[in-house]
């Protein structure tokens, strides 16, 4: 009989069971996947900066952000440049998602500031005040990313300078906030992304902590997936699968609700079809993945087969 204690023992158990479970990840099936070449046009003269936030709208349009001139690009699915918009408004990018009705949400780090911008780029909503660091209902320190409830609630990674999670109605109203630094359940290191699934549950992208948290729609801790890396960004599709990049390991994995991996795809490197630390992802209505690169300054669009 072992002499080993309960609590030892116990330890161990989730010890083996995590290594299981990240051999498992490192050996999943290859996501099937096509580079499309020259995506997208950019107008002559042109560049990205760090592009940080990718999104995608009901039109199948594509929202490039990134910390340069014309800080906030549209393009037509082909790659065809439309529009731009942001400078002398946002300071230093991150995050960026649309929601139901085609408006544009970014984070800005620089300025502690939440903006929700029409399709054309107006200004409709600020959350924060600017340049004011803060930890309660009418501040941010330097937010990471936005996720929309099923109800169109909002929830922001408050994700560098704190380490929180802030819930908002759809009318910008503040409703609550859980978290604080540390590495126990309902505590964060990075908060760095975070999406919403069809029944409303939360899932977290704990990036230092190389976890992505679960919580019901009012902060509830329900469960945590150890066993994928470090979660960048997330991304739920219509059928209810969760596309995660870790710019870590410079991959994509594709999950399920239960936190298995469907397939993966990545290396390192600077090359076309390579990521060099991805930060972000979106997908579009046929299943075109849309990968943001911060330090290779480019967004990659692949076709998934």
């Amino acid at each position: 009989m072992s002499s080993r204690t309960p609590i030892a023992l116990a330890t161990s158990l989730v010890v083996l069971i995590t290594l299981v479970q990240t051999v498992r990840t490192d050996e999943a099936p290859v996501l099937s996947h096509q580079l499309v070449a020259d995506w997208p046009q950019l107008p002559e003269g042109w560049n990205f900066g760090p592009t940080t936030g990718v999104g995608v709208d009901s039109s199948n349009n594509v929202y490039v952000y990134h910390r340069g001139p014309n800080t906030i690009m549209c393009f037509d699915p082909s790659g065809k440049f439309l529009r731009s918009w942001g400078d002398g408004i946002l300071t230093s990018p991150h995050g960026l998602a649309v929601d139901r009705e085609d408006n544009v949400w970014v984070t800005d780090i620089g300025s502690h500031t939440v903006v929700k911008f029409s399709p054309r780029g107006r200004v409709r909503m600020v959350l924060g005040r600017k340049d004011t660091p803060g930890e309660d209902e009418d501040t941010f320190n330097q937010p990471t990313h936005i996720a929309f409830g099923p109800a169109g609630n909002l929830y922001i990674s408050d994700g560098y300078g704190n380490s929180r999670v802030v819930k908002y109605s759809k009318e910008g109203r503040y409703l609550r906030a859980w978290g604080k630094k540390g590495t126990g359940p309902g505590e964060f290191n990075a908060p760095h992304t975070i999406a919403v699934d069809h029944q409303g549950r939360v899932y977290v992208g704990d990036r230092e902590n190389h976890r992505i948290q679960i919580f019901d729609e009012n902060g509830r801790f329900l469960k945590q997936w150890t066993h994928l890396g470090s979660p960048w960004g997330l991304y739920f599709t219509r059928d209810h699968q969760l596309f995660m990049c870790d710019g870590y390991k410079n991959r994509v994995l594709k999950l399920d609700l239960e936190g298995r991996v469907l397939g993966a795809f990545g290396q390192p490197g600077k090359e076309a079809g390579q990521f060099s630390v991805p930060h972000h992802l979106a997908l579009g209505k046929a299943g075109e993945l849309y990968v943001a690169g911060v330090v290779s300054w480019r967004v990659q669009k692949f076709l998934l087969k």
